[in-house]
């Protein structure tokens, strides 16, 4: 059984959390832009890594993680990458508190998972590192169920991984029962998210199905209001 971590502890008791992405963010104003999320109640940043292999798009690596150790946000880093084993140590120097990697993304999950648990947070130990596994929308979600006792959050992709705007899957929440079902049953506590599609008319639906934790982008730095849009975010989590 996992210790809890002070992040983990974070996390859950401010659960249903918004994870708001910074990619769709103006990264040459990237500063101001976090300004704007802090200003606005938001607590967590999340980072989609990308790496034309497992996903067709590239997107960052570890520098963009290390930029926001400078702002208060959890940094929730997202590695939609192939064999993330050789390659999370990495983001964890560059301040990850929450690092999650795909089931489908390695033959050898446990293993990296394994790895993950033996790393310390880098922006302060005492803190603890969040360890979460990401299934595609295809995975059957028992495919959680050998690395239970080694993770934290269950990430739920409600698109297909690889570019922002899609539309949400519906069946994502049905999903979100059985993974909590699986984790009920295997008497383990560990939190659930779902990522992709989330805009401002089905946040509140999505916060109704008991997520944990809800990952946005654009639909909060949209090129208007991000602001705006974070409040009102916020607001609809919070009404549920």
């Amino acid at each position: 059984m996992l210790a809890p971590s002070d992040t983990l502890a974070v996390l859950a008791a401010s659960a249903p959390a918004l994870s708001v992405g910074v990619l769709t963010a103006d990264l040459l104003s990237l500063g101001s832009e976090l300004k704007v999320l802090e200003d606005a109640g938001v607590t967590v940043a999340h980072v989609d890594v990308m790496d034309g292999c497992f996903t067709p798009m590239m997107t960052v690596g570890p520098p963009i993680v290390r930029a926001l150790r400078k702002c208060r946000l959890l940094r929730d880093v997202h590695l939609m990458i192939d064999e993330p084993l050789t390659k999370v140590a990495d983001y964890v120097a560059a301040g990850a508190d929450i690092v999650t990697v795909h089931v489908e993304s390695t033959v050898h999950i446990h293993r990296v998972l394994q790895q993950l648990g033996s790393m310390t947070n880098a922006n302060d130990p005492a803190r603890g590192l969040v360890r979460g596994v990401a299934l595609n929308p295809g995975t059957p979600v028992e495919a959680v169920l050998p690395v239970l006792d080694q993770i934290d959050v269950v990430l739920l992709l409600a698109v297909n991984p690889g570019w922002g705007g899609q539309t949400f899957i519906p069946s994502t929440l049905d999903r979100l029962a059985q993974v909590k079902a699986l984790t009920a049953k295997a008497g383990r506590r560990v939190l659930t998210g779902i990522d992709g599609g989330i805009t401002r008319r089905n946040i509140g639906e999505v916060a109704r199905a008991c997520a944990d934790l809800i990952v946005t982008g654009s639909a909060v730095f949209d090129g208007r209001d991000a602001a705006g849009n974070a409040r009102a975010m916020l607001a609809a989590v919070r009404a549920h």
